[in-house]
């Protein structure tokens, strides 16, 4: 029941900030955080007490009860390493988020906390379910509150950016749903059981293009919440208008989901398919990483400058997710983690910045760091974390990565790591613009970090660099769940009929 406590809570809790904000704003923000800590404490006290690495089976624990047997549809929750990674990173950036807005949000206190949690709540639910239908159906509880949160206490053009937030995910979801639809029927022709849970379907066998078609499907409505370039246009108009709770929960979680998509259903469900469409997805990563830290450097918007770094460094995620390579997924699951904890507190820098200066224009800044020290020794370190520095995080994500995907291609990672050389230029120019340089002109009252801010920030530093210095823990936990994925394992599979051209040197792509 541990598992359905861990969606029920959340929601609970919004429920619960939504009534009693009537009595007292505070109660409600209070009841988030408790609600989000319970989480955590949950989560944590599982990967405490279920050490997996080494175990004979991945999974952890699982939960089922029928809910509409005649369609084959049950309330399926199953939980693994990547799962629990996964969730103890939502509830963490969870807890931060509420406290992030607990000044900045003035108005509809109670529904703003409602929509905040029920956004995790769905997020909890995509990483636990394994029941198709149900999956969509959290798919989709993260899209409305998610459109209420940018377009109700976002910024200026707060509409636009959430109407396009939301026509983007909607119709890639519809075209999931869809590709979930056609796979059900599928695997009912074949075997006469009609089904949506996700363990029956996954050695659905296929004729023709089908399984190419249902495959796309899926990856349409993962690949453009990662997002890949050129899906990727909704992402900085969202982060830009949204308030810095939305862009946290958008860039550390929501993002997430689309590279959680890839590793649990595309390579498990349709593994000869992703061997086909393998070079070209991996071009796009590479497409994605390139363009993404040009269009980076060229903001001005310290809100658009960070989401476009997001549109980089998840071009990483295709291209290691798509080498087939059991050292690149790792570096998958090290990159999911990791962008979280560093964008995300890019973006509650920046939101701290403009409760000061009421600005996010970076021409407009310029020597803060005499002023706020504390703030800017924080950034830097976040800064330094987004260019991959040795000892921090992100760097032991894209060093897998660029080693697993170098045995599927050779150009492609060549190509990738001048990437790394770009998020050098874009991460140095936001320390170099706001708090070195000429002193802004503007005349700031500025103040450094508050206790709140120092709380918030802290133990987001004290994780990347402990993700730098002790990944093993992360890699130990997940590896029951990367090592099927990987080129070997699928070789081996009961579908695989994968080329030898293909396979050769290792799943090489070139």
């Amino acid at each position: 029941m541990i598992l359905l406590l861990l969606i029920v809570i959340p929601m609970a809790g919004g429920l619960i900030a939504w009534i009693v904000e009537r009595i007292n704003s505070s109660f409600a923000r209070w009841a988030a955080v408790l609600s989000l800590l319970i989480n955590l404490i949950l989560a944590v006290t599982m990967w405490i007490e279920q050490p997996i690495a080494g175990a004979p089976s991945q999974w952890i624990t699982k939960f089922a009860v029928p809910w509409i047997p005649s369609f084959g549809i049950s309330f399926s929750l199953a939980i693994d390493g990547l799962s629990l990674l996964m969730l103890i990173l939502t509830f963490f950036l969870g807890i931060l988020a509420v406290v992030t807005s607990w000044n900045e949000i003035k108005y509809k206190i109670g529904f703003f906390h409602f929509n905040l949690l029920w956004v995790l709540a769905g997020i909890t639910g995509v990483f636990l379910t394994m029941d198709l239908f149900l999956f969509y159906f959290f798919w989709e509880v993260m899209l409305i509150p998610m459109y209420l949160l940018i377009g109700i206490w976002g910024h200026e053009n707060r509409r636009y950016a959430a109407y396009k937030f939301f026509i983007f995910t909607q119709a890639s979801g519809l075209m999931m749903f869809l590709a979930i639809l056609g796979l059900y029927y599928v695997h009912g022709n074949l075997t006469g059981t009609y089904t949506f849970d996700y363990f029956q379907l996954l050695n659905t066998p296929f004729e023709g293009g089908t399984g190419r078609w249902l495959m796309l499907g899926f990856l349409a409505a993962f690949i453009v919440k990662l997002p890949v370039v050129p899906f990727h246009s909704w992402l900085p108009d969202a982060h830009s208008e949204a308030p810095t709770a939305g862009s946290l929960i958008l860039a550390g979680l929501l993002l997430k989901t689309g590279a959680y998509g890839l590793l649990r259903f595309i390579i498990p469900l349709f593994p000869n398919e992703a061997h086909e469409i393998a070079p070209w997805a991996m071009l796009l990563g590479v497409i994605g990483i390139l363009y993404g830290a040009l269009l980076a450097f060229s903001q001005t918007d310290l809100k658009r400058l960070v989401a476009y770094t997001s549109v980089s460094h998840m071009g990483f995620v295709m291209l290691g997710v798509f080498a087939f390579n059991e050292l690149a997924l790792q570096g998958v699951v090290m990159q999911m983690i990791t962008h979280g904890i560093s964008t995300g507190a890019l973006f509650i820098l920046a939101g701290s910045l403009y409760e000061r200066i009421h600005t996010r224009d970076i021409e407009s800044m310029g020597g803060f760091w005499k002023q706020m020290p504390f703030m800017g020794t924080i950034a830097l370190i976040f800064a330094m974390a987004s260019l991959g520095l040795p000892g921090l995080g992100n760097f032991i994500a894209e060093f897998l990565t660029l080693v697993g995907s170098w045995q599927a291609s050779h150009i492609l990672t060549i190509l990738a790591t001048i990437g790394l050389v770009a998020a050098t230029a874009y991460s140095l120019r936001i320390v170099a613009k706001v708090f070195h340089g000429v002193e802004s002109k503007q005349d700031h009252a500025l103040h450094d970090l508050t206790l709140r801010e120092k709380l918030i920030l802290l133990p987001l530093v004290a994780s990347i660099i402990w993700l730098g210095l002790f990944p093993q823990s992360v890699l130990n936990l997940s590896r029951p769940t990367i090592q099927p994925l990987s080129i070997e394992a699928v070789q081996s599979g009961p579908k695989a009929e994968i080329s030898a051209s293909t396979l050769e040197k290792g799943g090489n792509h070139e």
